[in-house]
């Protein structure tokens, strides 16, 4: 008797063997078996470490790309399992992510800061960000909470970053 289960492994070949569902759950990181919101904020950090150096109107170019694709990508994934905000789609955990760091302070210190407040804000989602989770469906709906929690979490990175620099 095999102690694998069939469902998760067909779902990891279908995550690993499609682009869209590749993007979606975040290179693999929305695969773990716990917590795929915080691996998959944890898979953004990278990425964010290789945007950091971009210029700033080039950096919110690019995040403002990921947000947009994000929308298809995180609809589409979501359409194709059949399931709406399956918990391992994650390209929206990396777009709030991106939000989040915008024009951030340098050092590792920020980096652990904003993922703490995102991840906060993404799991607590004051108002309005609750509303929005529930009102709006399909991909869209996907990425506008982190969206939002990515922005709050901005607005709480800079003041930090105002009063303490």
């Amino acid at each position: 008797m095999s102690d694998k289960n069939p469902k998760i492994e067909n779902l990891n070949k279908k995550v690993l063997s499609s682009p869209i569902h590749f993007l979606a759950f975040g290179f693999g990181s929305g695969l773990a078996p716990f917590a795929p919101g915080t691996f998959g904020t944890l898979a953004a950090i990278p990425l964010y470490l290789l945007m950091q150096g971009l210029s700033l109107p080039i950096y919110l170019l690019v995040t403002a790309i990921v947000c947009i694709v994000g929308i298809w990508i995180c609809g589409k994934s979501s359409e194709l399992l059949g399931v709406h905000d399956h918990s391992g789609i994650v390209w929206d955990e990396f777009a709030g992510y991106f939000v989040t760091m915008i024009a951030a302070p340098t050092g590792w210190l920020w980096v652990v800061i904003g993922f703490a407040l995102f991840r906060l804000l993404d799991i607590w989602k004051p108002w309005p960000i609750s509303v929005l989770d529930k009102q709006v469906h399909g991909g869209l709906g996907i990425m506008v909470d982190d969206i939002l929690a990515g922005i709050f979490a901005l607005i709480c990175l800079q003041a930090l970053a105002y009063f303490i620099i």
